[in-house]
């Protein structure tokens, strides 16, 4: 066996290296790539709602000179301030299940739109609702076992959101 020189090496390494950052790097970009599937009306998240409104206890239509993008979804707020906080930390504001009806997330895995105005903040998350005629599924959601639901939601979630 001959000996390995320090020019040897060095190359070696330095080629483990490249090849190594090329791996990293493509996955990075793989994983930039998975969205997740977001309840989309008229080009906005949250039907044009303002999400931060919501945690005042408030369903409140966003304003198109306050708006952000933020996961390649277009938000709309009431005033710069809110978009601020948005923009601060945007997972404390996103509905969950990219904005489709919780319940209907719960019961049957399939993602059915809402109306934003009707909604609940629960353990700090907001939760959107489908609401039409009889159908009120928040009402459906608060009468039945809500932490159960938000469990089987979580679950289906997993499975459905790409």
């Amino acid at each position: 066996m001959g000996k390995t020189s320090n020019t040897d090496f060095y190359f070696k390494t330095s080629t483990m290296k490249q090849v190594l950052f090329i791996v990293f790097l493509t996955m990075g970009i793989f994983l930039q790539a998975q969205r997740i599937d977001y309840n989309i009306i008229k080009d906005f998240g949250a039907n044009g709602y303002d999400v931060v409104s919501y945690f005042d206890g408030k369903a409140l239509e966003g304003k198109k000179e306050f708006t952000t993008n933020y996961d390649g979804v277009n938000y709309k707020f009431l005033s710069d301030q809110n978009r601020d906080k948005f923009i601060a930390d945007p997972p404390a504001y996103l509905p969950q299940y990219g904005g489709y009806c919780a319940y209907a997330m719960a019961v049957n895995g399939k993602k059915v739109n809402v109306n934003p105005e009707t909604f609940e903040i629960r353990e700090g998350k907001l939760y959107l609702f489908y609401n039409r005629g009889k159908n009120n599924t928040l009402q459906f959601w608060l009468d039945q076992s809500p932490e159960v639901l938000k469990s089987k939601a979580d679950k289906n979630w997993q499975k459905t959101k790409n």
